[in-house]
């Protein structure tokens, strides 16, 4: 069986918002490779992931999003935490600076 490893872009937007968020390489990888959700991204040709981050008190989903650019190569770009459950297929409330970014893309 052939393993598939992909390597990972990280932009400098989605490095801030890891810093903000607090979440480490490892944790967005750990979405990225096992996601609860996919979705399309509000870009095109970009992937919105989600996993669950739920506590005993309070429900949470980590997402990141990113664009394939080619076999096994990954540029992610925005990371961010969603408080409460996001719906299914629906509009997924973005941070607006992740949204300025993402027009920038186009």
């Amino acid at each position: 069986m052939e393993m598939r490893l992909d390597t990972y872009v990280w932009t400098h937007h989605v490095k801030e918002k890891m810093k903000y968020y607090q979440l480490s390489e490892q944790r967005v990888k750990r979405v990225l490779r096992n996601p609860d959700r996919v979705e399309e991204g509000v870009s095109p040709d970009t992937v919105a992931v989600m996993q669950r981050n739920d506590t005993k008190k309070h429900k949470k989903e980590i997402w990141a999003m990113y664009q394939e650019k080619k076999e096994g190569e990954k540029t992610v770009i925005s990371a961010w935490r969603y408080p409460g459950e996001s719906p299914v297929g629906g509009n997924i409330e973005i941070p607006e600076d992740t949204l300025g970014l993402l027009a920038d893309l186009e």
